[in-house]
Formats: structure tokens, C-alpha cells, sequence
């Protein structure tokens, strides 16, 4: 094997690791994004808290469907009262669906009367990457050690149909009420649904 082939498998095996995918039972990824306020928001700075992450497309039909039926909101604020932290990610590359500023993103949630914590602003995706955030929404529960607890699909059922929601398995509300009794997230892993991601 010549010189360039052996550094290409070194710098192969190097990245690997950096860019695997996050694990259930795992320390979470690590990052650090702006906010809409220009603040960091840093997961390690939730040490001690459970941590939401919700990726998110305004334009998309799937996360329209829970904004517009008020899911996504009534679960942000009954989380958020329980004092969990709820991020919701942006990463639509600019020019994309779903790219906004950071004042059309806050126009949003005054406007959907939504309750994140914080809407981090990720137009570079490099937290999405980071995460392998496919769909909007794709949600993950990191809980208060800083460990992966849950992702996947915010419930069972993969439409755009509202009414829809009364039937589903509600994935999320379900994990966060079982990290709160101390009881083992089941199911810790589902398929997402929604649209992609706009990188």
C-alpha cells in the first residue's frame, strides 16, 4: 500500500469515532450553539437537568401537524414546569425550508405560543450532524447525568394527519414521565418521521 492509501485509512479510522452516531446508554454529544437571545446554549451547562431536543422545520407538515394541534406546545410546557430544559434546534441551511432569524424564529413562537427553553439557530448543521438528526421532528431525552436516554419519533404514529395524535403512543411524554419515576425508558429507540432535515 502506498503512503496516500495508509494515511487515508488512519484519517478513516481517526474520524470514525468523532463522527459516529450518538448511543442509548451513552454519554450525549456534547455542543454548543446560539440562541435566538445570542446566548450559548452548551448541553454540558444542564448538567442535573433532563434535556429535550426537538429538530425542528416550521414549514413541514409533520411539525405543523403538532404545532398546529398544540401537542408540541402543551408537551414543551408540562416538561418545562417539571424543570426540564426543552431545545428546540434549527438546522436548515440558509436558503433552505424552515431557514429563519433568529427574529422570525422568535415571531414563531410568540405566535404558536410555544415554550421552548431556548430555539438554538444550527444554519451550519453542525449540531444536527453531530446528533444524526434525520426528520423534523426528531426528538432526543438526554437525561440529568448527561446520558442518551431516548430517540427517535415524538409518538408512534408517521403522518401529518392531527388526527392522528389521540391514538398515538406519545414516545416522548412517555420517557420523560418514566425518567421522572426512575423507571427504564422503553422503547429508548424509534423510527423518526417527518420531513428531512434541510442541511
Amino acid at each position: 500500500m502506498n503512503i496516500r492509501g495508509l494515511l487515508t485509512l488512519l484519517l478513516a479510522g481517526l474520524a470514525g469515532p468523532l463522527c459516529a452516531a450518538p448511543q442509548i446508554g451513552q454519554a450525549a454529544p456534547d455542543f454548543a450553539g446560539t440562541d435566538t437571545a445570542g446566548q450559548v446554549q452548551r448541553l454540558s451547562d444542564y448538567h442535573g437537568r433532563t434535556v429535550v431536543l426537538e429538530w425542528t422545520n416550521h414549514d413541514c407538515p409533520y411539525v405543523r401537524k403538532h404545532y398546529g394541534s398544540g401537542t408540541m406546545q402543551a408537551l414543551q410546557r408540562d416538561a418545562v414546569a417539571q424543570g426540564v430544559v426543552w431545545l428546540s434546534i434549527i438546522s436548515s441551511a440558509p436558503g433552505k425550508q424552515g431557514h429563519v432569524s433568529a427574529a422570525q424564529a422568535d415571531a414563531l413562537t410568540r405566535d404558536r405560543d410555544a415554550s421552548p427553553s431556548a430555539v438554538v439557530l444550527d444554519e451550519q448543521g453542525e449540531i444536527g450532524r453531530l446528533y444524526g438528526a434525520k426528520t423534523t421532528p426528531h426528538m432526543f431525552v438526554v437525561d440529568a447525568d448527561g446520558v442518551l436516554r431516548y430517540m427517535g419519533g415524538i409518538d408512534s404514529i408517521s403522518s401529518a394527519d392531527p388526527a392522528d395524535i389521540a391514538t398515538a403512543q406519545p414516545y416522548v411524554r412517555t420517557v420523560l414521565a418514566q425518567l421522572a419515576s426512575g423507571e427504564p425508558v422503553q422503547p429508548a429507540v424509534t423510527r423518526p418521521y417527518g420531513c428531512s432535515v434541510k442541511y
